[in-house]
């Protein structure tokens, strides 16, 4: 896999100031906010940076939580997790494996089959439909 690698004044080129504060700065849109949190299309969720496959819509589950919730990865060399200790809380931040986009945060409160849930920002992800 070829990583992506850009300044961050080429990223504010191609990225909307949300989502470049988002997947860039690590920030978080405020819940319920989305475009897709309540979304029902079908498809394969893309990161917004790169384009690479990041979760499909038949991992997408209503976690009530106010972000789109995936209980797995597309293709797993495309997601990383890291350790994120900022607002003095330990969890597990979720990346685009490619170009190091921040995506949101990884929590052991999914459904089965896996029981994990990738909390996601609507403002890191592209849809395309199928």
């Amino acid at each position: 896999m070829k990583k992506i690698i850009k300044s961050e004044e080429e990223w504010k080129k191609v990225l909307t100031p949300e989502q470049f504060q988002v997947a860039r700065e690590k920030g978080t849109e405020p819940a319920f906010s989305g475009k897709y949190n309540a979304c029902k299309d079908k498809g394969m969720y893309r990161c917004v940076c790169c384009g690479a496959d990041l979760f499909s819509s038949e991992t997408k589950f209503d976690s009530g939580t106010g972000w789109p919730s995936f209980f797995k990865p597309a293709k797993k060399e495309n997601v990383r997790a890291e350790d994120d200790f900022s607002y003095n809380m330990r969890r597990t931040e979720v990346l685009c494996n490619v170009c190091g986009a921040h995506l949101g945060h990884l929590f052991n409160d999914g459904p089965e089959p896996t029981g994990l849930r990738y909390c996601v920002n609507s403002a890191t992800l592209k849809l395309t439909k199928t």
